[in-house]
């Protein structure tokens, strides 16, 4: 089955839960929640990357998602940690993160990949052209966006990153419109393509917005777009509400045992 990261922020700002869970022990007794609920993975991101967001420095990223790593660490929680700071990367593989999630896909951190090929852990590139209200141009998006991964992964093999351990993410909402959103998830084979497993992060975005005008009311077309891309071999989804897309997806294995 298509496995769940579960997006766990420990921001003030991130678009639809920011503030939430700034207390280190809240955002612990959550992620044990979200893994209950059937998460596979607990994604924990200590900066926001909303349109518009400030960054922060390394060090403050990882001063708000370490305790929260090592925490769910200790409770048996398989862990991921949104960064693109390689340091912070170092820091969390160290406290046992298992899967380092970059969405700048290596661009920001000119270390990152020297990095990640000395760690023993996964590594999800997403594709990238710099923060998410960045405007970008595209021809074909998704021939361009294969394109762009495919340097990508070239880029990590001289670095010596082992293939086995990398997962591509197109980059939904990142310079990309509604309608770019909807060709890449339409044609997510294409992707595939390169060889890689393919992570989907629809979660409460603006694209769903047909759906649910507030961010936390799109949890439902999340769940669908997260059935339609298990049903086109997507690897994972990255979700805020696990048992709204834990039950979209058993239905849809459900309907694949059917074929079968």
């Amino acid at each position: 089955m298509t496995h769940i990261l579960a997006i766990l922020n420990v921001t003030p700002d991130s678009f639809s839960d920011g503030g939430d869970l700034v207390d280190s022990a809240a955002a612990i007794a959550r992620g044990i929640e979200l893994r209950d609920a059937g998460a596979d993975l607990v994604d924990v991101g200590g900066e926001s990357t909303r349109p518009g967001a400030q960054s922060i420095s390394p060090a403050e990223e990882l001063e708000r998602v370490l305790p929260v790593v090592r925490g769910l660490v200790d409770a048996g929680v398989a862990v991921s940690v949104d960064t693109m700071n390689a340091s912070t990367a170092s820091e969390v593989a160290a406290a046992g993160a298992s899967v380092i999630n970059d969405v700048s896909g290596g661009l920001h951190d000119p270390e990152m990949y020297r990095v990640i090929a000395g760690l023993d852990v996964g590594y999800i590139a997403m594709h990238w052209r710099g923060p998410s209200d960045t405007e970008a141009v595209y021809g074909d998006v998704v021939a361009d966006v294969r394109t762009e991964l495919k340097a990508r992964v070239a880029e990590m093999a001289v670095w010596g990153i082992d293939p086995e351990r990398v997962v591509l993410d197109p980059g939904l909402g990142f310079s990309k419109d509604a309608e770019q959103n909807w060709q890449l998830l339409a044609r997510l084979d294409e992707l595939a393509s390169l060889g890689f497993p393919i992570l989907v992060g629809a979660s409460r975005k603006r694209f769903l917005s047909p759906w649910g005008a507030k961010a936390k009311a799109r949890d439902e077309a999340t769940a669908i777009v997260s059935a339609l891309a298990a049903a086109s071999g997507a690897w994972g989804v990255r979700v805020h509400d696990v048992a709204s897309t834990r039950r979209a997806l058993e239905v849809q294995a459900a309907w694949e045992g059917g074929r079968a």
